[in-house]
């Protein structure tokens, strides 16, 4: 099922949790989720361990978040699991402009 989520945490960071297909369908859930005053200024968790699907416009998204951030590439960890998901972000260079775990 997708599904976008945050989360804040005991340490003051957020999580946006992202599960299912992460696409262009999820864009208005996801913009909303950053733009939300719970993660403005906070360091930023992208939960992406469930997605099960990417393509551009969640790449796209994810560019969006860097820029309303700042473009820091310290303040946003994306967490992932599949390695599907993690091939397709290293291919569109994205482990240069996000901390990758």
């Amino acid at each position: 099922m997708d599904h976008i989520g945050v989360q804040k945490n005991a340490d003051g960071s957020v999580t946006i949790e992202v599960g299912g297909r992460f696409d262009f369908s999820t864009h208005a859930q996801f913009r909303a989720a950053y733009e939300s005053d719970v993660v403005r200024g906070a360091r930023i968790k992208v939960d992406l361990r469930k997605v099960d699907y990417l393509d551009s416009a969640a790449l796209g998204m994810l560019l969006l978040l860097r820029e309303q951030a700042g473009r820091t590439t310290d303040r946003i960890v994306l967490q992932v699991a599949s390695k599907d998901v993690l091939n397709i972000l290293k291919v569109a260079s994205f482990d240069q402009l996000f901390d990758l775990r």
